[in-house]
């Protein structure tokens, strides 16, 4: 901090209190020299006296201007020390009791706090230092010009150079300037010296000396996009694995039974009620595995919803005219309008509410469904006084189900429409008795 320069026009503080002290003593030395000089006294006790008081009252002024002086100019050395971050040095004299103590006391406590304040810093510094070092994922920091600051061991790795020569370069140099300008909900597929594959992108600011910087994570996330992936297959090929032997396998007995039937010499008289029955049950269970089919089809090539303004009371009133099996009952919500696909939402409530529906019919209970606004999002919920869910892990597996016509295929296409609204399902019991409740979320 830059200091005024002085006015020569003014006195100094030390000044001002070494004149208050000499016209707060004058009056009595003068009384005092007059009464001697104009009294009945030797010329040799005029002047000792008169030197002896001169001398007592400067050796006074003195004594009074360093006692008020000294304490500010140790007082003026500690804050300088604290300035500079020299929390060891302490007055001497401070103790309660007295004004100047007390605040040598303040200045001694405040040295203290700031030294173990110092402290903390220093050691969540060096936690975060090594936490950066450990982590497996990139982190960069960038100036308002976009030259990068910091960068941990991950993200060296990752460009393949050390730090020391990573550090100035901006980040168009380093080809991370795609990654400060996407979309944080897409991965992107990006190559770099130390690695390629598919990133995970989070951005955010921050201040340092209140200017604003860039904070970039890149998370590798191929490794867990192909765990994923292969997961995703053995379920996939499990279930269709089970599909397809339930239908094969009685397929080929049937044909191996009506070969045996067909070799046989003479035939038996009733054998074309044998064959006929045999190729009727061929035919039913080819055709369940081409339904079959057809369902897997349409789950995997779900067109891209058709965006509109739809009235969400409207369209709740058409699915619930739509179960004839049980007078569903709707509780209304706020006038809403959503901006959606009307066909894609009401298939996927047409789903919630059979699947209720059919829950109710086994225990006699009832199906109520609603929605409510909250925040910039809508909830639609579809509640049944069923069972409740007995297997909850396996709800949204395509093609799994309990029911002994069921395809399998509604709760994994509900759930998939509604993510394709940016939205999510969600299937629980309720809590305060028995049932379940289907809760469809989607934004406004």
């Amino acid at each position: 901090m830059s200091r005024k320069p002085k006015d020569p026009h003014r006195f100094s503080y030390e000044g001002r209190i070494t004149w208050l002290t000499l016209a707060a003593v004058a009056p009595a030395i003068v009384v005092a020299l007059a009464l001697l000089w104009f009294g009945d006294y030797s010329a040799k006790v005029q002047w000792t006296l008169t030197i002896l008081i001169v001398g007592c009252f400067l050796a006074f002024v003195s004594s009074a201007r360093e006692q008020t002086i000294r304490p500010l100019q140790t007082m003026s050395n500690l804050l300088a020390a604290l300035r500079e971050g020299d929390y060891s040095i302490r007055a001497r004299g401070a103790r309660g009791g007295n004004a100047l103590g007390e605040v040598l006391l303040e200045i001694n406590s405040l040295g203290e706090t700031l030294r173990l304040q110092r402290l903390g810093a220093f050691e969540a510094t060096a936690l975060l230092r090594t936490i950066m070092s450990e982590i497996d994922v990139a982190v960069f920091t960038f100036d308002p010009k976009r030259r990068l600051r910091l960068v941990n061991r991950a993200g060296e790795t990752l460009l393949g150079q050390p730090m020391d020569k990573l550090l100035g370069k901006t980040a168009d140099e380093l080809a991370l300037n795609r990654c400060l300008e996407a979309n944080e909900d897409e991965p992107l597929t990006l190559n770099f010296a130390g690695g390629s594959g598919r990133w995970g992108v989070r951005r955010s600011t921050f201040r340092e000396e209140g200017l604003p910087h860039e904070l970039l994570v890149l998370t590798d996330l191929s490794r867990t996009l192909r765990e994923e992936e292969r997961r995703a297959w053995q379920r996939i090929v499990r279930v269709l694995g089970h599909e397809m032997n339930n239908s094969l396998a009685p397929i080929k007995s049937l044909a191996a039974s009506l070969e045996s039937l067909m070799r046989r010499d003479p035939l038996p008289p009733d054998w074309k009620d044998d064959a006929s029955a045999g190729l009727h049950s061929i035919a039913s269970r080819a055709d369940s595995l081409s339904r079959f089919l057809q369902a897997y089809t349409r789950l995997t090539k779900l067109p891209p919803p058709q965006k509109q303004h739809v009235d969400l009371g409207e369209l709740v009133q058409r699915v619930v005219d739509l179960e004839p099996r049980l007078n569903v009952k709707v509780m209304p919500g706020p006038k809403t309008v959503i901006r959606a696909d009307g066909a894609q939402i009401e298939q996927a409530l047409i789903n919630l509410v059979h699947n209720a529906v059919d829950a109710a019919l086994e225990t006699h209970g009832e199906v109520l469904i609603g929605w409510r606004e909250k925040e910039d999002a809508v909830e639609i919920f579809v509640q049944d006084e069923g069972p409740g869910i007995m297997n909850p892990a396996n709800l949204f597996v395509p093609f799994f189900t309990t029911k002994p016509e069921g395809s399998g295929i509604g709760l994994p296409l509900s759930r998939q429409i509604a993510e394709a609204h940016g939205g999510s399902l969600a299937l629980t019991n309720l809590k305060d008795g028995k049932g379940a409740e289907a809760l469809l979320h989607l934004p406004l």
